[in-house]
């Protein structure tokens, strides 16, 4: 087999130029790319022990074994609205009733209507979709592959069905969506009176049985993993093999660290799903200095702890630097919710979601956090096979 060798430069690229005119490739200190022992042969070099740490672990799309990439409308303007009287109306403009209006997760804690029919909708991925159209459920959304540089992140939940684009629009981390549970699709499921089962794979239940001693509930299999995907140190831990598939979830075999990851696990879940008891009245007012609640071009901006939406200068006080640049997946939320407004006026509600946000966040960022100490070293105790 032919020798991989890889060395790197970073920089401005004028820079960058500078030093490779000054070098010598005969004299460049190289590293030796061991592609037999790299499973997915990128020929960089990769930390082979960490490699098979994070191998133990159990693929996501091999936890729930259904699941399909996200709604793919084709025609976003004509089939999803802000709001559903906008809905109805686009349902209308395509001689479709009303209910086909349902609601869909279009970016991070922006939950829009769509008028989900195959008549408008190119890919309406229904296979995987329908078990969110059935009443209260939840799913995993994660992406294959990471293409922008940086931490990854490429986790959300939700409780109603997704656009492609749900948590990234960018190349290649078309969104995933993997449902907690699975309603029945035959008759012959509906006539045996099945309402809805786990999408858990016996396989893994298997297992998971064995490490604790007892099954969780399906609920608690979920909020373990999301929290796993939400610690700070297994994303920098596993950053170089997080970009080339679907996330891996080691599993521990201390009962009490299940719960307890699971159980801030669900924290997040709820305040991702804006279902935590967050008050109406949240910590970041908004200031009206004249310019109507209207999202003008060019904006948001930050300035001092204030999410600026217009030259006249409305907008939300208070709002912690770390909440504004924190990212779900590609996007940076505080700011990407308001830009998607651009020319809208702010309704009350808008403006008390908003709040919401800036709440779940900063108790998102505290959450991760404890999420960290909570486990007591890396690897996490699991039983490797």
């Amino acid at each position: 087999m032919a020798k991989i060798f890889h060395a790197s430069l970073h920089g401005l690229s004028e820079a960058k130029d500078l030093v490779l005119f000054a070098s010598d490739i005969g004299k460049t200190e190289w590293l030796d790319v061991d592609l037999e022992a790299s499973k997915f042969y990128l020929l960089i070099p990769q930390s082979y022990d960490l490699r098979t740490e994070y191998d133990q672990g159990w693929k996501v799309t091999d936890i729930f074994p259904v699941n399909s990439v996200g709604i793919v409308t084709g025609q976003d303007g004509e089939t999803i609205a802000i709001n559903k009287a906008d809905a109805e109306s686009l349902a209308k403009k395509h001689n479709l009733s009303a209910s086909t209006i349902k609601p869909i997760l279009y970016r991070p804690f922006d939950i829009r209507h769509i008028v989900y029919h195959s008549d408008v909708v190119t890919r309406s991925r229904s296979n995987v979709m329908q078990h969110m159209l059935e009443g209260d459920n939840l799913a995993l959304i994660s992406c294959r592959q990471q293409s922008q540089p940086g931490d990854w992140r490429l986790c959300g939940v939700t409780s109603s069905i997704i656009e492609s684009c749900s948590i990234s629009n960018k190349t290649k981390e078309i969104n995933s969506f993997l449902p907690l549970y699975i309603h029945p699709t035959t008759q012959g499921e509906i006539e045996m009176g099945i309402t809805r089962k786990p999408n858990i794979s016996a396989e893994f239940i298997t297992k998971l049985k064995q490490n604790l001693g007892y099954t969780p509930t399906p609920e608690a299999i979920f909020h373990y993993t999301y929290a796993i995907f939400h610690s700070p140190t297994y994303r920098s831990r596993y950053a170089e093999f997080l970009k080339g598939d679907f996330p891996r979830v080691p599993l521990t075999r201390n009962i009490d660290l299940f719960h307890q990851l699971g159980e801030l696990g669900e924290q997040l879940v709820n305040l991702h799903l804006i279902k935590s008891p967050i008050p109406d009245q949240a910590s970041s007012p908004f200031i009206d200095h004249g310019g109507g609640c209207i999202v003008d071009a060019g904006h948001p901006k930050y300035e001092n702890g204030k999410v600026i939406i217009n030259k006249q200068k409305d907008g939300f006080m208070d709002v912690p630097v770390a909440v504004w640049n924190f990212h779900m997946g590609g996007y940076q939320v505080c700011h990407k919710w308001l830009k998607d407004r651009k020319g809208r006026t702010l309704s009350p509600d808008d403006i008390g979601h908003y709040q919401k946000i800036v709440v779940a966040l900063g108790q998102s960022i505290s959450l991760m956090k404890q999420i960290d100490e909570a486990i007591p070293n890396w690897p996490i105790d699991a039983e490797y096979n």
